[in-house]
């Protein structure tokens, strides 16, 4: 009980009453950020980016992460540091395979990892489900409960863990049922018979966008989601030779399997929200006629959360992610591993949908929402307790409402928050000029 009595006399100095206030950053400009991180991406991915963003205000928030990262660190903490995800939202979990061909449920991206205060994390997420309710036309009170939900399940789940052995919180799982029982019978069977095409069909059948060409596989060109780099393109030898290096960050048995296949193609694939615009390609690899392995290889910049909680021990961005998914995570990809180009970018690769399924939460019913927010919130107190103190964490929220009724607080007033910059964004966008969130040479 050392550490539980730890986090309730941390509440003398920070109450739990204080996370209920929304502190921002000093001089802070959303569409300044945006803008400077639109400048350092591919330019004309950047207005793909800008139309993904201005769906709504639950996407702008996903796009936003490194303004909301400025004004977390101004918030209260408690003084206890995790592996935190840094970008921690509803719409990044989601179901995907594991080494053992099980699926379970749990946090899927990690480009922002960092170690940081375990409640940055619990507030995007409040926040985060807050916006997802108003836009299934939920009204506050049920809005703001999405939020508390989500908190609840956190508090309860850490104090379930602060009383179990570190071997008991590494082995644990939340399986693909739990996620599926929260769904609407629609969506569920949707994804049910997703995945049983997918076992099915085998691991190697290559996808309906791979073609086969007298026994040659290559890529099907989508634009812009799925396309090839000119034959000029400096990034084809870069990418060609950092893939050599790529198998010195296997594991020696993956490494193994890996030299079984060879090298047949890579393209661009634009995914998500924040990430569309940084160097993000497929590669494919083949061991024999209609034999696939596709792997996603993902560009990793420096952290959103870095100015706030501190540089990264890693040199290279793309083992920071590895670290952190596999510390995260209850399973990871075994196709892990990272590269560094002779240009200076890093990367991550990993296995491309591997048995992934998210949930469509625009097709939600308000308590489905609140369920789905709850697993989530859970989930992340298990990928909290894996690096951090769970029975410092259980102690502080202690065994009231207080905790999740002041983040669910400061989750209304946050996402009013990204309402309001959301509504800046797309006045900006309409008017142009030099206020526009869109770089000069994608508006030329």
């Amino acid at each position: 009980m050392g550490s539980y009595a730890a986090g309730q006399r941390a509440r003398k100095k920070v109450g739990r009453s204080s996370h209920a206030r929304v502190s921002l950053a000093p001089g802070r400009d959303p569409i300044g950020v945006i803008r400077q991180q639109n400048e350092q991406r591919i330019s004309w991915l950047v207005p793909l980016r800008i139309e993904r963003m201005s769906r709504s205000p639950f996407a702008f928030f996903r796009g936003t992460a490194a303004v909301m990262a400025a004004d977390l660190a101004n918030t209260p903490a408690s003084g206890s540091i995790v592996q935190a995800s840094g970008d921690c939202h509803l719409a990044n979990f989601g179901l995907f395979g594991t080494p053992e061909r099980n699926v379970i449920f749990d946090l899927n991206d990690f480009d922002e990892t960092l170690p940081a205060p375990w409640e940055w994390d619990v507030k995007r997420l409040a926040t985060s489900a807050v916006l997802a309710a108003r836009e299934l036309g939920a009204n506050e009170k049920e809005s703001r409960r999405a939020a508390l939900e989500a908190v609840r399940a956190y508090r309860l789940h850490m104090r379930e863990l602060s009383h179990v052995s570190p071997l008991d919180i590494w082995f644990r799982r939340v399986d693909a049922g739990m996620f599926l029982a929260v769904l609407n019978p629609q969506q569920a069977r949707s994804i049910e018979r997703k995945q049983r095409d997918a076992a099915l069909r085998g691991e190697h059948i290559p996808p309906a966008y791979v073609a086969n060409r007298s026994g040659k596989l290559r890529f099907v060109e989508n634009p812009p989601l799925l396309h090839h780099l000119p034959h000029n393109d400096v990034l084809r030898g870069r990418a060609r030779e950092g893939l050599r290096k790529y198998q010195a960050s296997l594991r020696d048995d993956t490494r193994v399997l890996f030299s079984r296949y060879h090298l047949r193609d890579a393209a661009i694939r634009v995914v998500g929200v924040g990430s569309v615009g940084t160097h993000c390609a497929i590669v494919l690899f083949q061991a024999g006629p209609a034999d696939a392995l596709i792997l996603q290889m993902k560009e990793a910049g420096p952290s959103v959360l870095e100015p706030f909680a501190g540089a990264s021990h890693y040199a290279n961005h793309g083992q920071r992610v590895v670290a952190g998914q596999r510390l995260m995570q209850a399973a990871s990809d075994m196709f892990l591993g990272w590269i560094a180009l002779e240009g200076g970018q890093h990367y991550y690769l990993r296995r491309f949908r591997d048995r992934k399924a998210n949930a469509n939460l625009e097709r939600l019913q308000t308590k489905e929402l609140h369920e789905y927010a709850s697993l989530c919130g859970a989930t992340l107190a298990l990928a909290h307790a894996r690096s951090g103190d769970p029975g410092f964490m259980a102690g502080y929220m202690g065994a009231s409402a207080r905790f999740e009724e002041a983040l669910a607080e400061y989750a209304v007033g946050y996402a009013d928050q990204a309402q309001a910059d959301y509504g800046t964004f797309m006045k900006a966008l309409k008017e142009g000029g030099p206020s526009s969130p869109l770089p000069a040479q994608a508006l030329s």
